[in-house]
């Protein structure tokens, strides 16, 4: 049985905030700059890292692009599996890449229509095979879009360690995956660290880097 993650006080919090502020911040600022003709493959990412490591997403994105996927006529079934990195749910996932190539210059006029990152996460989540609330908002943010919660299990663990959560939700419908984005927020504000901060802040305390 898992012991429960071990509480987190606040000043314990805003301690590992201050020293890693100046790079999360950065880190941010990069998102801010991805330009538009990268979105294609951030949005692959993000496809590949549902239960699998963002390690390995970035390793297969890696090599889409080194096998020029989105202009090719390609599979990328093979390259999802390799001797060094493995994705799991490969053949359904490299399924949702061939549809997303497809439907990409729809996502990129909707990307463009000036909608708010609330409703571009609505659209995806709606529109987009593979695509859900976690996966909409991870986009989104690795876009330059803010204040959308990205609620993995790192995030969700460390909520609870924070007494923001009593526990670990078992699913996350979209009505729950929301409430749980608002708790995310009045913490952030109450605590005066934004979120999207915190949300990278989590990943490095998990992790030991800054991941996008």
């Amino acid at each position: 049985m898992k012991k429960p993650p071990q509480p987190l006080s606040i000043e314990e919090l805003c301690e590992l905030y201050e020293k890693r502020k100046k790079a999360i911040r950065a880190r941010l600022e990069e998102f801010a700059t991805v330009h538009p003709r990268a979105y294609f493959y951030e949005l692959v990412y993000c496809l590949l890292t549902p239960q699998s490591s963002a390690v390995n997403a970035a390793k297969a994105v890696h090599l889409l692009r080194d096998h020029d996927f989105y202009y090719s006529g390609i599979d990328p079934e093979p390259l999802l599996y390799q001797n060094d990195f493995y994705i799991r749910f490969h053949r359904t996932k490299a399924k949702h890449l061939l549809a997303v190539k497809e439907q990409f210059p729809s996502i990129r006029r909707e990307l463009s229509n000036g909608s708010s990152s609330v409703e571009l996460r609505e659209w995806l989540v709606k529109n987009v095979r593979g695509i859900g609330w976690k996966e909409a908002s991870h986009f989104l943010r690795n876009i330059g879009h803010r204040n959308l919660a990205i609620l993995d299990r790192h995030i969700l663990k460390n909520l609870v360690r924070l007494g923001v959560l009593r526990q670990l939700p078992p699913t996350l419908t979209a009505k729950r995956y929301k409430a749980i984005e608002n708790k995310f927020q009045r913490y952030s504000r109450d605590v005066r660290i934004p979120m999207d901060e915190l949300d990278l802040l989590f990943w490095s305390l998990e992790t030991g880097e800054i991941l996008k």
